[in-house]
């Protein structure tokens, strides 16, 4: 098991602030040279890992202003755990020694879009994987629009909040990475590890945090 270099809430301060240069137009882009190339040829060390949706618009290293080397990335669409997310994640941790997992969902996600979609009444088709893919969302989408909506169990797109539902899902992502993996929960339970579940904010930039869960000290909303 290779131990963390850093703290959970080191690695965290760290994103967070890498963030914050992205909103305010400064990033500094480190860690992107030839010499840091040369560094990485035989290994790699990163101090954190992200687990996050494919879309095109969540480009972690540019999001957290960070460098070659500085984060191990898995992503797909909607951010679903799967068998290989985990393996990622439990490789991150156990042989890389990363000392945080950030979940990374955002707003106007187009899974969420099509998993609301298919809870319609009347629901396109869609190709087979992702009708398979788009079944843990939409536990989400039902919790959300039964909340207020009782009359029926079709959804109407607009008369649900799309990016509440994203919020609702995010949080069944984190607890299902947890739940899948017992080197995953053994590492926060031994304040080794932090996760963080965020909410990108695609025209502001911030990776605003829903959830944290291990040795932090993260501000989240009320």
């Amino acid at each position: 098991m290779a131990a963390p270099r850093v703290t959970p809430q080191q690695a965290w301060d760290a994103l967070a602030a890498g963030n914050d240069r992205f909103i305010t137009g400064g990033p500094q882009h480190p860690r992107q040279d030839v010499e840091r190339r040369h560094e990485l040829a035989g290994s790699q060390n990163p101090d954190a890992a992200l687990f996050g949706c494919a879309d095109s618009r969540l480009a972690a290293e540019i999001i957290f202003d960070a460098g070659l080397g500085d984060l191990f990335v898995a992503r797909n669409m909607g951010h679903v755990v799967a068998e290989s997310i985990t393996a990622s994640m439990e490789y991150a941790v156990s042989n890389l020694g990363v000392a945080i997992i950030i979940v990374l969902a955002h707003d106007s996600c187009g899974a969420v879009a099509a998993a609301i979609q298919q809870m319609s009444k009347d629901p396109d088709p869609v190709p087979i994987a992702v009708e398979h893919t788009l079944q843990p969302i939409l536990p989400a989408v039902q919790d959300i629009w039964l909340r207020e909506k009782r009359n029926t169990p079709y959804v109407e797109a607009g008369g649900i909040d799309a990016d509440a539902v994203g919020r609702v899902h995010l949080a069944a992502t984190v607890n299902q990475l947890l739940r899948s993996s017992r080197i995953i929960s053994d590492a926060v339970a031994e304040g080794r590890l932090g996760v963080v579940g965020c909410q990108y904010r695609l025209a502001e930039g911030r990776a605003v945090p829903i959830s944290a869960i291990g040795a932090l000290d993260v501000a989240l909303p009320a």
